[in-house]
């Protein structure tokens, strides 16, 4: 595993980041299992981990920290997100009044079982509500040694441009993958002001296989039906990309993120992962380099889109 510093703050991170989200944190997926997969990322030498207050209906906080119960944390770097939550029934609600976010990065630190976060992200704000009160909220925190770094998780690029000329923020988190190669502009303005850069949804939620080939368990039911739900698009686009997974000596995952790591303004790329065996093949991205034509051929596919 190669590390990479996250923008000017004094962390250094694994390239690729477990995702600790979704199906991985939901009670259905047996705890065995998804402790299991953490453990073994520490062993395959992944320091940053990524969850969320809101994530897996407010269970995937409480799991990561049982996970890491005992583990030696010294050297990672344990990432969540304020400003949205489980409401119950299968919604999600927001607030991003400064009581709320520092309320929610407490209880954080309490699921987690750790004394300070590596990184706090406030979840998907609007420019709107990123107020001087809540910078000042925020901030504080720091001040109380409760986290260490602060940053912004948010698909909107406007969101992201004006992050980006925040000195309160060290960390913006993008969705960038082979779907997304408008974001590149975006990144390296964010690293030239010395944001680190998180690439989330980095092997673009699997939309570059086709949707049945992908469905061997309930988790893959799951992805699937919230596929057709929300990312109708995704799918379609992910279509031109099928021949990542038609390479030799390179799986389609081990192409999709080494296609990120490329991009050398990124600090890490985050994904997430249900079974041992797709966790130790995307880990090997880490030590792969992406052929000179087959990166050529992702930039045509991607001038098609």
């Amino acid at each position: 595993m190669h590390y990479r510093p996250l923008g000017r703050t004094r962390l250094t991170v694994s390239e690729l980041g477990f995702g600790c989200a979704s199906w991985w944190g939901k009670p259905r997926f047996p705890e065995a299992q998804a402790l299991g997969l953490v453990h073994a990322a520490i062993d395959l030498g992944f320091t940053f981990f990524d969850t969320g207050a809101s994530y897996s209906a407010g269970e995937a906080e409480p799991r990561l920290g049982r996970a890491l119960k005992g583990r030696d944390l010294s050297k990672l770097v344990i990432a969540s997100k304020a400003g949205t939550y489980h409401a119950g029934g299968g919604r999600i609600a927001r607030d991003f009044s400064p009581a709320a976010v520092v309320a929610s990065a407490e209880r954080s630190l309490r699921n987690l079982g750790l004394e300070s976060l590596g990184l706090l992200q406030l979840h998907g704000p609007a420019v709107s509500e990123l107020t001087d009160e809540l910078l000042g909220a925020v901030t504080s925190l720091k001040a109380r040694g409760l986290v260490q770094a602060l940053g912004v998780n948010s698909f909107d690029a406007a969101v992201i441009e004006h992050v980006v000329g925040l000195p309160q923020f060290d960390v913006v988190m993008v969705d960038y993958n082979v779907l997304r190669p408008e974001r590149e502009p975006l990144i390296a303005r964010a690293a030239a002001a010395g944001k680190g850069v998180l690439a989330g949804m980095a092997l673009a939620m699997g939309h570059t296989r086709p949707l049945l080939a992908r469905l061997k368990g309930p988790q893959d039911l799951w992805y699937a039906a919230r596929a057709l739900a929300r990312h109708r698009d995704e799918l379609a686009r992910g279509a031109r990309f099928r021949f990542l997974h038609q390479q030799s000596g390179v799986t389609g995952s081990q192409a999709a993120l080494g296609y990120v790591l490329a991009n050398p303004d990124v600090s890490c790329a985050v994904f997430g992962a249900t079974r041992m065996a797709h966790l130790v093949e995307n880990a090997e991205a880490s030590e792969l380099r992406v052929p000179d034509a087959l990166m050529a051929r992702i930039r045509d596919a991607q001038a098609a889109s």
